[in-house]
């Protein structure tokens, strides 16, 4: 089993990934601000999950298709596991330094990124998976926010309070969304 494990994360560059989050993450929280910021926030997230996306499928699809086990597990906890260690990052550099945010916002744009990694990959294919995580988030961080607007909410939902309803709802129905039909259906060919 460990051997398995072993070999399925260097296959997927489980290693460089993680090297790429933990240095991104240590650059941000120098960046943090003393009361948190939600930008600062998304886009730790964003880098973070898209570091995780670029190992959502293997290098040799034959290969991947002679396994005698089920994928949709093992997707499943890839997805996850990168999603859980970009957030313990995240929430652990906060405790370090000043917070990046409030870890409610922390886990909510992880969640939701996550699944729109997850939605890139099964659309576009490992390789370009982090264009809608950094796509949106980029989008969101130089769209202006209109607060009385539902759009304008659930378009920015990234950079949007902890205790906002539409927000975490998008990012629910986001990662969700991403972690079963990824899971499910496996990158694009």
């Amino acid at each position: 089993m460990t051997r398995w494990v072993a070999l399925y994360a260097r296959s997927r560059g489980v290693p460089v990934s993680a090297a790429v989050v933990a240095v991104g993450v240590a650059a941000l929280a120098a960046l943090a601000e003393t009361d948190g910021s939600p930008r600062l926030a998304a886009f730790g997230a964003a880098l973070g999950v898209a570091a995780v996306s670029t190992g959502l499928d293997g290098h040799d699809r034959a290969l991947d298709r002679t396994a005698a086990f089920g994928w949709p597990p093992r997707r499943a906890a890839h997805l996850l596991l990168g999603g859980a260690f970009v957030a313990a990052l995240l929430l652990a550099a906060g405790r370090v330094t000043a917070p990046i945010a409030p870890d409610a916002l922390v886990i909510r744009d992880v969640a939701g990124l996550g699944g729109s990694a997850a939605l890139g990959a099964l659309l576009l294919g490992a390789r370009a998976a982090w264009a809608l995580p950094i796509g949106w988030t980029g989008v969101t961080l130089v769209v202006p926010s209109f607060d009385d607007h539902w759009l304008s909410r659930l378009l920015t939902w990234p950079v949007q309070p902890a205790g906002t309803t539409s927000a975490t709802v998008t990012a629910v129905v986001l990662g969700c969304t991403g972690l079963l039909a990824y899971s499910w259906f496996g990158c694009r060919r």
